[in-house]
């Protein structure tokens, strides 16, 4: 009985050991915004970010651009094309045919202006711009600009990695984490490393998305073709996700039965 009473024991380490190493990722590791600066119960903090829109239009970059006219019918269809079949977004193939593409030198060809230079200007900038100078060609105009290129590319430990189409003006890091179905148990929320196009090429920055001071980064708004990168920790290198842990326990429990069998009925 002495032994059978020590395989028991070694049966039950053996199971603790495994529930041990299969939640060896702590639990305050995962969580975003955890730092003490957060609200307690019943009370608030505001963590002030005073955001603009302040995208420059680059050359590559689409501009959806409708153009109404209330008094010449005729220079609408010429404008956005509603004799081809009309200027509807239904795909992202669409968007970028019904859009005027930025050449290298920061100009779009558009309908009766000819060239007009939009590069580092805002979307709001370019539409007042070419308003200017569609009015010396085209009354009473009214126009609706839009960038139709505001994709964000997530990768590393999200849930669904990826590129996305972004349908609105701005996105928080976290509202674009979100998307990519959130961080998952191994992501180092205090090193995730965002990369910006610049008029050089690139940089990189590293965020802490796990302290709430982020909410007031300068970098907490997100910019069309920017790339995030949620790095994993070093405990993932020895694959506990993948480890099969049931079939192990299971050749385990197996192997102790049968050798608790052998010493109760062929020990001598």
């Amino acid at each position: 009985m002495k032994g059978l009473f020590n395989i028991r024991k070694i049966y039950l380490i053996a199971i603790i050991g495994a529930v041990v190493l299969s939640s060896c990722v702590p639990q305050k590791k995962m969580l975003l915004l955890k730092e003490m600066q957060m609200a307690t119960e019943n009370t608030s903090i505001e963590y002030q970010n005073e955001r603009t829109l302040d995208y420059k239009i680059q050359p590559g970059d689409n501009l959806f651009i409708r153009a109404t006219s209330i008094i010449d019918e005729k220079n609408s269809v010429l404008l956005n094309g509603d004799a081809r079949g009309g200027n509807y977004l239904t795909s992202d193939a669409s968007i970028y045919l019904n859009s005027y593409t930025v050449n290298k030198d920061g100009f779009i060809d558009y309908p009766l202006t000819g060239l007009v230079e939009v590069k580092n200007l805002t979307v709001e900038e370019a539409k007042e711009k070419l308003q200017n100078v569609l009015s010396k060609y085209v009354k009473e105009t009214s126009l609706m600009v839009k960038l139709s290129n505001f994709d964000l590319t997530i990768i590393g430990e999200v849930t669904r990695p990826g590129k996305f189409k972004i349908y609105q003006s701005e996105i928080g890091i976290l509202e674009a984490l979100a998307l990519a179905g959130n961080v998952t148990n191994f992501a180092k929320t205090d090193n995730v490393k965002l990369v910006r196009r610049t008029d050089n090429g690139s940089e990189i920055i590293t965020l802490n998305v796990g302290n709430a001071d982020i909410l007031s980064s300068p970098y907490y708004y997100l910019k069309p073709n920017d790339i995030l990168y949620v790095e994993p920790m070093k405990a993932k290198q020895w694959g506990f996700t993948s480890f099969p842990y049931s079939t192990v326990l299971s050749i385990i429990s197996l192997g102790i039965t049968a050798l608790a069998f052998y010493m109760n009925y062929y020990r001598p």
